[in-house]
């Protein structure tokens, strides 16, 4: 594993990436390191310093035209109170993914990684999806944009189906603006649930390579409606 100088921003081939371990440690979230990171297909994991950065293999992912949508998520959709917003609240989500959860310790998005995301938020090339009961913020998710290519870094439900159902929308919008895939990291069932398969590492690298082709929608999403 190699280790990261602050002022060196390169990272070792992904190709020399463990399948289940780090690619690299240490460095910085600096914007300039977290942007090159993702669109080299690399991504920062961590519970405490150092910071560590994967790549992993195989790698999770799905195409947002091609989201599964099952009986259960088609019941909550239909529900009349849900409201999904774009870029309205990403403090709030990104701190809510950060609560303890009932079936985790701990958490990996430390004070430092949140004010990593914001900044990333301010640039304009992070983004969260809200979903709403009446007033109250009850799931949600984040992640970056670059090219066609859309990285979730993380969800929350404070009831059942809210994050699901952020996320479909946001597969909705995202497909028709052309983007060709989401990454989803790491394989899970919640995922797969929703679609994502997952895929050979280098298979998903020249998805990622083809989706950077095209141009990134930088600056806020919060003027989708829903009719978009």
């Amino acid at each position: 594993m190699r280790w990261l100088r602050a002022d060196d921003p390169g990272f070792p081939p992904v190709s020399t990436a463990p399948a289940d371990a780090p690619l690299a440690a240490g460095g910085d979230l600096h914007p300039r390191r977290l942007l090159h990171a993702y669109s080299l297909g690399i991504f920062p994991w961590f519970n405490e310093p150092p910071i560590l950065w994967w790549s992993p293999d195989p790698r999770m992912m799905v195409a947002p035209g091609a989201v599964r949508i099952n009986r259960s998520l088609a019941k909550g959709l239909r529900r009349t109170p849900w409201r999904i917003s774009f870029d309205r609240a990403f403090g709030e989500v990104i701190r809510a993914c950060a609560a303890p959860r009932r079936t985790a310790q701990g958490t990996w998005l430390s004070a430092e990684m949140i004010a990593a995301y914001e900044e990333l938020h301010r640039l304009g090339f992070a983004h969260s999806v809200e979903c709403w009961q009446d007033t109250a913020l009850v799931g949600g998710l984040y992640g970056v944009a670059l090219g066609g290519a859309f990285f979730g870094e993380s969800m929350f439900s404070l009831t059942a189906n809210a994050s699901k159902i952020a996320f479909v929308r946001l597969a909705a919008v995202l497909a028709a603006w052309n983007f060709s895939l989401i990454d989803c990291q790491v394989s899970s069932p919640h995922m797969a649930s929703l679609g994502a398969i997952a895929l050979p590492r280098e298979t998903f690298l020249v998805r990622l390579r083809d989706a950077l082709d095209a141009p990134t929608r930088r600056g806020s999403w919060h003027d989708i409606t829903e009719s978009q």
